[in-house]
């Protein structure tokens, strides 16, 4: 019996650090887990960097949601990540 992971990062203007971050996510064998990107409204292409690998994830069948939003810091974007979530386990990997 295989337990879905979550897996989430919460990132703000990390564009030059972001896509390693992704990569490293992709390349994981397990299945089935989920990804969930929380963006604290990005203004230096993160987003554009998100929606890239976006369709990377999905064409691996892994469940992939983001947000671009203000937030009100790392914890209050973190909760976001969490009431997403719908794994059994929850990994939080920093952007980077």
């Amino acid at each position: 019996m295989n337990l879905r992971i979550t897996v989430i990062t919460v990132c703000r203007n990390s564009v030059d650090t972001i896509e390693r971050t992704f990569a490293s996510v992709l390349n994981q064998h397990y299945l089935p887990y989920e990804y969930i990107v929380i963006d604290g409204a990005s203004n230096d292409g993160t987003l554009g960097m998100i929606l890239k690998y976006q369709r990377l994830f999905e064409a691996k069948n892994v469940l992939f949601q983001y947000v671009s939003e203000p937030d009100k810091g790392l914890y209050d974007a973190m909760n976001k990540g969490i009431v997403k979530a719908t794994g059994e386990f929850l990994i939080f990997m920093n952007a980077g």
